[in-house]
C-alpha cells in the first residue's frame, strides 16, 4: 500500500495574484511516444512534472530507451531497434500509453500494448484506433488483454474517423508519417495538442499539410530525425485557475497558456460575470461579484472541453440560477456529482445532462477524486464551502497538476496536503 493523502480545503478565500502554467499533460505523453519514430535522443521542454510523465517513461524504456527527467525537461534516447512489447505493469497505470501504438507500428512493422488503465470516466474503444491501422495495412486484434497489430509494409489511405477521436487521431498520425504514400485523415481532431504533435513531427522531418484543421494529409517518408521541441502550455490547467478566480469572486493572471485555446471558456465565464484581459500567452479572470448561471455543452475542441466539465458543474453549484451541463463525449464523467451532493450541491442528472441550481455556499465534507479533473473540480469546490472539506485519492490531481497545492496556496487558498487514512 502506497502513502493515503488528501487536500484539506478551508473554504471562503478569495484568490488573487498570478499563476505560471507549463506544459500540456495531453501533449507531453503523445510527444515522449513520438520520441520512438527516430534513433537518437530527443529533447522535450517545458513538461509538467506530474506523475504522468515519469509513468511514460517506464512504458518507453520497457520498449528499450533510455530516458531521463531533470525538471521540465525529458530526454529520451531511443535505440536503433526499439522493443515492440510493451511492459503491461506500465501500460496498466496509465492511459495515453496507448499512444506508442502507431509509432511501434511504424518502426518496428509490429506492436504489442496492453490495454491501458487511467481515469474512470467511460470506456474509449480502441475501433477508430484500430480500424485506421488496418487501412494503412496492418492487422490488428486484441488478444489476452493486448492490442497486437502487424505490417509487412504500410501505405499511404483515404481514413474517415466517425468521431474525430484524438488517440485514434493521434496513432494513425504517427504510423502514417512513415508510410509510403500519401494518407488523408477526415473528421481529425484539432485540439491544441494534435497541433503540438504535428509542429513536433514536422521537426523530425514528417510532411503533413493541414495543420489545425479537420483533414491531415500526411506524405509519408523513409525516416525521421530526433528533435528538441517545447511542449505547449497546459490549457486545461490555465482553465483550471480561470474558473477557481470567477468561483471565489477572485482576480487572477495566468502565464504560460494560449488564451485562445480556450476561447470559448472565457466567452463563457464572461457570460457569467466575469471581466477577462487577453495577452499573448496569459490572461486574466476577474470576477467583482457573485457569478450568474450559464449552460455548457461539451464537444470535440474547439467546443467546450470535456476535462472541464467538473469546472463547469463546481461553477454552476455557486452560481446565481439554475444551470444545464451536457456532456457528449464521456458518459461516466457524471459520477462526479454525486461528490458535490455531498458537498451540499443542489444537483441532478438524467443521462447525458446535469441540472444544478446554484446555492451561494456549500457545506464541507469528505469526497472521493474519481479522476484528474474530477479531483481539481471538487477542490474548487471546497473552496467555496463552509468549514473544511476533505478530497480523496488525490493521486489523481498529482497525475494532472504540477505543484496543486503550493499554486493555489500562493493564490490565497488556505489548501494542504494531509497524510492518514480516511474515516469511512
Amino acid at each position: 500500500m502506497g502513502v493515503v493523502e488528501h487536500f484539506a480545503v478551508r473554504g471562503g478565500a478569495r484568490l488573487t495574484g498570478s499563476v505560471d502554467v507549463v506544459g500540456a499533460k495531453n501533449s507531453v505523453l503523445k510527444l515522449m511516444a513520438a520520441a520512438l519514430l527516430a534513433e537518437g535522443r530527443t529533447t522535450l521542454e517545458n513538461c509538467p512534472e506530474i506523475l504522468d510523465v515519469p509513468l511514460m517513461a517506464d512504458v518507453l524504456r520497457s520498449l528499450g530507451c533510455e530516458v531521463s527527467i531533470d525538471g521540465t525537461t525529458v530526454l529520451i534516447d531511443v535505440p536503433a531497434e526499439p522493443g515492440a512489447e510493451a511492459d503491461y505493469r506500465s501500460v496498466s497505470r496509465l492511459r495515453a500509453s496507448v499512444c506508442v501504438l502507431g509509432p511501434l507500428v511504424a518502426r518496428c512493422r509490429r506492436a504489442v500494448v496492453p490495454l491501458p488503465g487511467g481515469d474512470a470516466i467511460g470506456s474509449r474503444p480502441l475501433d477508430m484506433h484500430q480500424n485506421g491501422l488496418r487501412k494503412l495495412g496492418a492487422t490488428t486484434e486484441i488478444e489476452h488483454g493486448c492490442v497486437k497489430a502487424r505490417a509487412e509494409d504500410l501505405h499511404g489511405a483515404q481514413i474517415w474517423l466517425d468521431f474525430p477521436s484524438v488517440g485514434a487521431t493521434e496513432n494513425i498520425l504517427m504510423a502514417a508519417v512513415l508510410a509510403e504514400g500519401t494518407t488523408i485523415i477526415d473528421n481529425a481532431a484539432r485540439e491544441p495538442e494534435i497541433v503540438d504533435l504535428c509542429v513536433m513531427l514536422v521537426q523530425m522531418g514528417a510532411k503533413l499539410e493541414g495543420i489545425g484543421s479537420s483533414t491531415l494529409i500526411v506524405h509519408g517518408v523513409t525516416g525521421l530525425q530526433p528533435t528538441e521541441h517545447r511542449v505547449i502550455g497546459d490549457r486545461i490547467v490555465g482553465a483550471t485557475w480561470a474558473f477557481a478566480a470567477a468561483m471565489t469572486s477572485g482576480e487572477v493572471t495566468v502565464r504560460g497558456v494560449d488564451p485562445h485555446h480556450i476561447d470559448l471558456v472565457l466567452d463563457k465565464l464572461r457570460s457569467a460575470g466575469a471581466e477577462t484581459t487577453v495577452g499573448e500567452q496569459e490572461f486574466t479572470v476577474a470576477m467583482p461579484g457573485r457569478a450568474q448561471a450559464v449552460d455548457f455543452v461539451t464537444l470535440p475542441y474547439p467546443g467546450f472541453a470535456t476535462d472541464l466539465q467538473p469546472m463547469a458543474i463546481a461553477l454552476s453549484a455557486v452560481a446565481e440560477g439554475t444551470s444545464m451541463i451536457t456532456e457528449n463525449v464521456f458518459e461516466a464523467r457524471f459520477r462526479f456529482v454525486d461528490e458535490m451532493i455531498r458537498l451540499g450541491a443542489d444537483a441532478r442528472t438524467d443521462g447525458h445532462h446535469a441540472v444544478v441550481r446554484g446555492r451561494e455556499l456549500l457545506s464541507s465534507a469528505p469526497v472521493w477524486a474519481s479522476d484528474i479533473r474530477a479531483g481539481a473540480g471538487l477542490v474548487l469546490a471546497g473552496l467555496c464551502a463552509e468549514g473544511t472539506t476533505e478530497v480523496w485519492d488525490v493521486a489523481h490531481i498529482d497525475r494532472g497538476y504540477p505543484r496543486f497545492v503550493e499554486n493555489l496556496s500562493s493564490l490565497g487558498a488556505d489548501i494542504s496536503r494531509v497524510v492518514g487514512e480516511p474515516d469511512r
